[in-house]
């Protein structure tokens, strides 16, 4: 199997796959000076594009990935993107980094849904 080597000769297995570049704050991280405007929805990757993108990397040897963004809880049916990705034969971290601002309605669906 093809593995991906940086110019240091480190192995790479981890991947950070933005899903938006939306987010809830407004601190310097996400909105800097030269802000100018979020992308449009249709410039976006899909879920197939991100899925595909995930088993490609899988495929040369990443083992961990990290949703990322902006806030990746704004993005509509992020659930079901982490549903498809965890399925990856080879991936054995899933995991997401979150500000944590949508987390109550988040468990409230959850709740509803229980």
């Amino acid at each position: 199997m093809a593995e991906l080597i940086d110019g240091c000769r480190r192995r790479i297995d981890y991947l950070r796959l933005s899903v938006t570049d939306r987010c809830d704050l407004r601190c310097t991280y996400c909105m800097p000076p030269e802000f100018d405007d979020y992308e449009p929805p249709a410039d976006w990757l899909s879920f197939d594009e991100l899925d595909r993108v995930a088993r490609i990397f899988v495929a040369l040897g990443v083992s961990r990935i990290r949703l990322t963004g902006g806030e990746p809880l704004l993005r509509g049916r992020i659930a079901e993107l982490a549903q498809r990705l965890k399925s990856h034969a080879g991936l054995r971290d899933l995991a997401l980094s979150t500000n944590g601002t949508q987390l109550a309605r988040w468990a409230r669906n959850c709740a509803k849904r229980a």
